[in-house]
């Protein structure tokens, strides 16, 4: 906790109990029927203490809410803002509305539709084409067996607990967080010592089991939200949409709750189609499915989502890359784990640094998350909202070497929106262990080499009579082992005759003696190492990116009559969903005729556009458009001429009719910026907005 949170709410605690006796003095000055002026004298002193008192409140206010006391009612009403606004426009909405809707899913409309495809078509630029990944297309309802191998079967869970008298389910956690943060941030009254504690839930939430997770909600007494009810204990409840392949029921699957497993699967056959060599990323765009307890937070958190998501496969054993030089110079917030076990806050880092002193773990982790940083700013979000926060211990899988999460900063907090991972060689060798295919790479020596081998041979008979169903298991576990596991478990088994050994599979210890296995090193001239690859995962959650751009890119601004408040959206050209208009400035013949003649030249560069002769003033047309996000819009207010405005400076210059449309694709395109084409042109007065 930071020292001056925790001074204040001890100063307040002892005001609240100055006040408290103060009163107590004052009703007992009144009671004994004391010389007024003394009793004036009490009653003044009980007021300077109280104004101390709102002082330290109004301070403390303002360090909790992060940005004062009204922080999050400003928030709230900006949210509501975006909200409708977005909703009227048509950028989404519930879906299936006549029916009242269905939690967590949501219909894009037009203008939506158009943010989202050029997000992807950037993102297919950005990293597709430029990396030279190849690009798969898998199906969204995935056999069991692949989800049984991956983990989700069995782990894809999260704890619920549900109104004991209406059923409606909550997921636990949210229900714990909320209720410490809303202490933390209004209840002014609660001490240094509760507020810690409270710090320290939220800090270690994730580590929380069913038990403990029951344990603080019965402590803190957290009912149902919306009933009031009492809620049950909490239990594990599977995340994933469950179905049957085929009509006999026979074959169970799931909706995919991500696209990387059919990236996985397929890896022996993309390894080949790359010339057996690595490193090399396969990339997948596609629709996953979560059935959460209790959707919330709009786009954030959905039923059915969008992810883009990249397998970049590595040799575990060399993870530069070739075009690390290109990133490492790039310096942006980050929050490495030590900062926040410290109570510090996130800083500006050189990602040079942050890898050459081990912050991040390798070049090709460090490569991603500054190219994961190009991406997003150069889509428009802003780069002092936007951190790249390291898991904590308690967050990271076991098999995971690092893993950062690129964080936005909207009105519901920092939210994350692209997780970068190097999950190790677990995927593929999980899915060898499975399926029997070995999904592993190959590295030829130009001379042979003498290697020390290590050969573990289990010896089954043993192992058949001390674990009989469990054999197989065991047997994997032991054979998995890497060179300095094994090694030690030698020394121990020579030293002490047995020792305990974590099957992952069963979830438990056994015991190991040392006639079940032999350990040894054998050397022998090899002509290739065949190993399994590690896999760098950038995984974009792409709705929730467009929300959190839509939140950056909105703002409001005074009608030149400054008797209203006008809605805008300053996103950039590149994923603007329209990106010019065209208006005749008055409904004339001659004028529809050079706005056809633009509009066939903008067509023809492939630039979306929309026409407007509504007979509207040109203010309120202007108005419209902008809140739509267009960035230009050309006015047809003379046959030989037109005027082209942009967007968030109102800023006008004058050009031939047949110059329209390059000009305008030129910003677009960014071989040009406003400000070179606004110092190349005739200016234009601003426009009328009456």
């Amino acid at each position: 906790m930071a020292a001056t949170e925790e001074s204040l709410r001890r100063n307040l605690a002892e005001m609240l109990s100055a006040v408290e006796s103060q009163g107590s003095s004052v009703r007992a000055l009144k009671a004994s029927k004391a010389p007024i002026t003394e009793i004036d004298a009490a009653i003044e002193a009980l007021n300077r203490l109280k104004l101390e008192k709102s002082s330290i409140e109004r301070e403390l206010q303002s360090i909790v809410s992060g940005n004062g006391a009204d922080s999050s009612v400003t928030r709230e009403a900006f949210r509501q803002a975006v909200a409708n606004t977005l909703e009227r426009r048509l950028f989404y909405i519930p879906s299936f509305k006549i029916y009242r809707g269905v939690a967590g899913l949501y219909d894009y409309g037009p203008p939506g539709c158009a943010v989202k495809s050029n997000v992807l078509s950037f993102w297919r630029q950005h990293f597709v084409l430029e990396e030279d990944m190849l690009e798969v297309d898998c199906p969204c309802v995935t056999p069991e067996v692949v989800l049984k191998a991956s983990g989700h079967v069995d782990k894809f869970t999260d704890l619920m607990v549900k109104d004991e008298k209406t059923g409606t389910c909550y997921r636990a956690d949210h229900l714990l967080k909320d209720f410490c943060k809303d202490k933390l941030e209004k209840d002014l009254s609660i001490s240094a010592e509760k507020a810690a504690e409270l710090k320290q839930v939220l800090a270690t939430l994730d580590d929380f089991s069913a038990e403990e997770l029951g344990a603080k909600i019965k402590e803190y007494g957290i009912i149902a939200p919306d009933t009031k009810n009492p809620l049950s204990d909490p239990y594990p409840f599977n995340l994933m949409f469950q179905t049957s392949i085929g009509p006999s029921g026979l074959t169970p699957g799931y909706m995919r709750p991500e696209t990387a497993q059919g990236i996985f699967v397929n890896f022996k056959d993309l390894y080949y189609y790359n010339g057996n060599k690595l490193p090399f990323a396969a990339a997948q765009i596609g629709q996953a499915f979560r059935n959460e307890i209790s959707p919330r937070q709009g786009l954030l958190r959905v039923r059915e989502f969008t992810l883009a998501e990249i397998e970049h496969f590595v040799d575990p054993e060399n993870k530069s890359h070739p075009k690390y030089s290109e990133v490492v110079n790039l310096e942006f917030l980050m929050f490495p784990r030590e900062e926040q076990m410290s109570g510090q806050s996130a800083r500006n880092i050189p990602l040079g640094e942050a890898v050459s002193k081990g912050i991040v773990n390798n070049q090709t982790l460090g490569y991603f998350i500054g190219r994961v940083y190009l991406f997003l700013t150069r889509l428009g979000i802003d780069k002092k909202r936007l951190r790249f926060r390291q898991h904590l211990a308690n967050e990271m899988a076991h098999y995971a070497a690092d893993c950062w999460d690129a964080e936005i900063e909207s009105s519901y907090g920092w939210i994350e929106c692209v997780g970068i991972a190097d999950r190790s060689a677990f995927d593929l060798k999980a899915h060898t262990d499975k399926s029997g295919v070995a999904l592993v790479a190959q590295e030829k020596f130009l001379e042979p080499k003498e290697l020390e081998e290590l050969v573990i041979v289990p010896v089954k008979k043993e192992l058949g009579l001390a674990f009989r169903g469990n054999q197989k298991n065991v047997v994997e576990a032991l054979e998995a082992m890497n060179e300095k596991e094994a090694m030690d478990m030698k020394a121990e088994l020579e030293s002490k005759g047995e020792m305990e050994f974590y099957v992952c599979t069963l979830e438990k210890n056994v015991c190991i003696k040392k006639n079940m296995l032999s350990i040894s090193k054998e050397k022998k001239k090899v002509h290739h190492r065949v190993f399994t690859p590690s896999v760098i995962e950038p995984s974009f959650g792409i709705g929730r990116i467009i929300y959190c751009l839509y939140e950056h890119s909105f703002y409001t601004r005074p009608s030149k009559a400054g008797d209203e408040q006008l809605n805008v959206f300053r996103f950039p050209p590149l994923v603007a969903p329209i990106k010019c208009t065209v208006f005749p400035l008055v409904q004339s013949q001659k004028y529809d005729e050079v706005a056809k003649v633009i509009s066939k030249s903008l067509k023809v560069a492939g630039i979306s556009h929309k026409i407007d002769i509504t007979g509207t003033s040109i203010g309120k047309r202007y108005a419209r458009t902008d809140e739509l996000g267009v960035p230009f819009a050309i006015t047809v207010d003379k046959t030989s001429s037109v005027t082209i405005r942009e967007r968030d400076s109102k800023d006008q210059i004058r050009v031939n009719v047949d110059e329209a449309a390059s000009v305008v694709n030129a910003v677009i395109d960014g071989q040009r910026t406003w400000e070179d084409i606004w110092s190349s042109y005739p200016h234009h007065s601003e426009e009328s907005e009456e």
